[in-house]
């Protein structure tokens, strides 16, 4: 893996870590298309660079986070399930990250899911918009969907803020309680990742993990600020149609 390759691999995580359409997905398609070799480190990059985007969500909502002790115990809540699913899942979740079949076909059912779920919204009006008005029990279901994200190509975004959708949360509460969510969900699992693997990355590898996480942190500032003002006078369809539209055309591009 070169420099050039690093910083492309950091916009696309940047750009797609905080919009549901799989930044896991898009990075190990990215890494197919750029002909980057499929060996443990890459796929510890794919995880760990994830760290740098969730920086810029701390940035942005630390003193949601830390300061509101509901909206800290409601995002514990929902991490509980996560964390423990991943703890117990983490060899299988490691081997799926080499598989672009799976990604291809988690982009096209998320995608004709998100139209669906959308259209069932259509005539329903959210009960729920706050943050702090979410439940605990909510929290947990939220959190126990988040860890669909699992297999590259979901999206924890889009299983998260779907399924806060369906359970009657206002579009931009769901939005941000997602990416407070990202915090210690991102920050467990890329910690887990790098003492797994300590012994196996040198300084050279080092240098390209900083450099990837320092342009994934500057552009999902971009993207954060974004879709918070996107959701505010707009649905999720363009999402739902753009991850079926990429997954035919990385099935015609990389699986053929």
């Amino acid at each position: 893996m070169t420099i050039f390759d690093t910083i492309i691999l950091g916009i696309v995580e940047g750009i797609t870590e905080f919009l549901p359409i799989s930044s896991t997905g898009h990075l190990i398609l990215t890494t197919r298309l750029l002909q980057i070799a499929e060996t443990d480190f890459v796929k510890t990059f794919i995880i760990v660079i994830q760290l740098g985007a969730i920086l810029a969500a701390a940035v942005l909502y630390w003193r949601r986070l830390l300061l509101d002790p509901r909206t800290l115990t409601l995002t514990m809540a929902a991490f509980i399930p996560t964390g423990v699913i991943g703890f117990v899942l983490y060899k299988v979740i490691k081997g799926l990250l080499g598989n672009p079949a799976i990604v291809v076909w988690s982009l096209l059912v998320g995608g004709v899911v998100m139209l669906a779920i959308e259209r069932w919204l259509r005539d329903r009006r959210p009960r729920i918009t706050h943050v702090r008005d979410i439940s605990y029990g909510q929290a947990v279901v939220i959190g126990t969907c988040q860890a669909l994200s699992m297999i590259p190509g979901v999206s924890r975004s889009a299983a998260t803020i779907m399924t806060g959708l369906v359970l009657g949360v206002e579009r931009k509460a769901i939005v941000e309680f997602s990416f407070i969510l990202a915090i210690p969900t991102m920050v467990a699992a890329s910690a887990y990742e790098i003492y797994k693997t300590r012994h196996q990355m040198d300084l050279a590898q080092l240098d390209l993990l900083a450099v990837g996480f320092v342009v994934a942190f500057v552009l999902a500032l971009v993207a954060i600020k974004f879709l918070v003002r996107f959701v505010q006078t707009h649905t999720f369809n363009a999402f739902g149609i753009y991850r079926i539209a990429a997954a035919i055309a990385f099935w015609l591009i990389v699986l053929r």
